[in-house]
């Protein structure tokens, strides 16, 4: 571990605390969600199953002309093809987008001929539309459905056409700061996003967790001191969850040229005046 340039402690927490996106679902509620952030903050806004890719773009371009730093997932199962993607780059370039940030997408058969967020790579490559940056997905604990080795493979695949990584929900510092020198032994040398989770009841979080396939995080909720503990807290925290141990933990990375660690993406699933609560408290501390 380099740990020549690292600023670990409370500099750490405000700087990853700082360098912050909101990611945002597309529903009704967004609208008002968006108003419990900052003025432009960076805001990624998903691709929902329920609503496709159009409802994803048209609250990306509203959001941006209010002023907010847009980043929309453009999932690739969700697209047609090449001219459908032609046409959602240049309404998003139009409104001002410059990032974009590209998963595969959680449709199990996907709309068109992209099967993978690399087809939509090397497809958006060969378009006349320039975004000066693109993220993909990073997956600290694995996926459930796909193998270690199939994973690294594809970061292999995806990486040249990237300029950073989010990671998936993880709640273990350790098992970031694990991942992150797995990929760099295997020449991957992308900043790195860390998705964490808000500020929510231990209940829906726990569920979100499960739906998502971090089961090994959600072990990690538990193991610090035993069953025990994890009443004690959960009780203690009046059945919610804050990340304050998490953003803590990746702190003394911050500055590390070996981890590149860019900020945070934090998945409010909605929540955003508790998670905006919580982080305004912990920036003033």
């Amino acid at each position: 571990m380099s740990v020549g340039t690292q600023r670990g402690g409370s500099d750490g927490v405000r700087e990853l605390l700082t360098s912050v996106r909101f990611e945002l679902m597309p529903f009704d509620s967004f609208e008002e969600e968006l108003s419990h952030l900052p003025e432009g903050a960076s805001v990624a806004i998903t691709t929902s199953p329920q609503l496709g890719i159009d409802r994803t773009v048209e609250k990306s371009v509203a959001a941006a002309e209010a002023g907010y730093e847009v980043i929309p997932h453009i999932a690739a199962r969700y697209i047609e093809g090449p001219d459908e993607l032609d046409e959602i780059c240049g309404r998003l370039r139009e409104a001002g987008i410059t990032d974009i940030f590209v998963p595969g997408g959680d449709r199990e058969e996907p709309v068109g001929e992209f099967e993978s967020a690399h087809d939509l790579l090397v497809a958006l490559d060969d378009l006349d539309h320039e975004f000066e940056e693109v993220g993909i997905t990073g997956y600290p604990e694995g996926h459930a459905f796909i193998s270690d080795a199939e994973l690294a493979e594809a970061m292999e695949k995806k990486a040249p056409y990237a300029t950073y990584i989010v990671t998936q929900l993880c709640y273990d510092p350790e098992t970031i700061v694990e991942w992150i020198e797995e990929i760099r032994d295997r020449g991957i040398d992308l900043p790195v996003e860390v998705g964490i989770p808000g500020v929510m009841k231990y209940e829906k979080l726990l569920g979100i967790s499960r739906k998502v396939g971090v089961g090994d995080s959600v072990r990690f909720l538990r193991k610090t001191t035993g069953i025990v503990g994890f009443i004690k807290q959960f009780i203690g925290s009046r059945g919610r969850y804050k990340p304050d141990e998490l953003v803590e933990g990746l702190a003394p990375y911050v500055g590390d040229d070996t981890y590149k660690l860019r900020g945070l993406h934090l998945y409010t699933f909605n929540q955003t005046p508790d998670l905006e609560e919580w982080r305004q408290r912990k920036l003033a501390e």
